[in-house]
């Protein structure tokens, strides 16, 4: 039976667990606080009050802990109990120039270490569905493809460079507050005008704004400026929402009303939105 040890049971940790006892593997769990570990024991999951013997014995070991600050910390207290023909496997969302230093320390110790985070909720890693990215040394890699290919739909290895998940982690959860934050401002313009909420949201009934993204996201990739909708216009618009609102604060339409001036002043009114992101 593979045997492996698995540190950290919030939500998406838990559900990790679950999943991996549902497929036979024997799991050891240490959390901080060991009551969450204890709550995964109906499983079958073995729970360890010390991070270094949770991973006597194990084939694999999973991180999945708050930030950089948890992770360190639990390495140093679980490393003198890890193999080290036992890869590390870290999921953490973290900061990318600390994976680097993360990943040349354990070399440098004789380790095994690949950043693997996820784009997935708890329900998706109980049915082991959604992206996991995966870099690092690949021959690593390839220790431990199987074992993480069972743990997602969709697994990418994005290549050798240690922090490069670290960073498309970072880029895709940037996304995600992005239009949270859109999605608030536009309700917010919504209730300004006498809308509730729900009543608000039937704007995607009929208008899909995923577009701007392969379209006017992929001009920004390319650099290219050719105009469809304006940036002074895009602008001039951006202050109609602001007074529609009435003024109230609308974090997302006030930075990019703020970046759109500037570029405007830089001479770039005349060209399209896309423009914002001209250096």
């Amino acid at each position: 039976m593979e045997k492996v040890a698995f540190y950290g049971a919030g939500l998406l940790g838990s559900a990790m667990i679950r999943a991996m006892r549902g497929r036979g593997i024997e799991v050891h769990v240490w959390n901080r606080s060991i009551d969450r570990a204890r709550a995964l024991e109906d499983s079958g999951a073995r729970v360890f009050a010390d991070p270094d013997e949770a991973a006597w014995g194990v084939d694999r070991v999973h991180f999945c802990l708050r930030d950089d600050a948890g992770v360190d910390a639990l390495l140093d207290a679980a490393l003198p109990g890890i193999d080290s023909a036992a890869p590390i496997v870290d999921h953490s969302t973290v900061l990318p120039q600390r994976v680097v230093e993360r990943a040349r320390s354990l070399h440098d110790r004789g380790h095994l270490f690949i950043h693997a985070p996820v784009f997935m909720g708890p329900p998706m890693a109980l049915n082991a569905s959604g992206v996991m990215m995966a870099s690092g040394d690949p021959a690593t890699f390839e220790r431990v493809r199987a074992a993480l290919a069972a743990m997602c739909s969709d697994l990418r290895y994005l290549g050798e460079r240690p922090d490069l998940a670290a960073v498309y982690k970072l880029m895709g959860n940037a996304m995600i507050l992005a239009v949270v934050g859109g999605l608030n401002d536009m309700m917010r313009i919504g209730e300004e005008e006498g809308l509730a909420r729900e009543e608000a949201y039937r704007l995607f009934d009929f208008f899909d704004p995923s577009g701007q993204i392969k379209g006017r996201g992929k001009r920004m990739a390319d650099g290219d400026y050719d105009p469809a909708w304006t940036l002074d216009m895009a602008h001039k618009d951006a202050v109609l929402m602001q007074t529609a609102a009435h003024h109230e604060r609308l974090p997302v339409i006030d930075a990019i009303e703020a970046l759109m001036r500037d570029a405007s002043a830089r001479g770039l009114g005349n060209r399209d939105l896309a423009a914002v992101a001209a250096r």
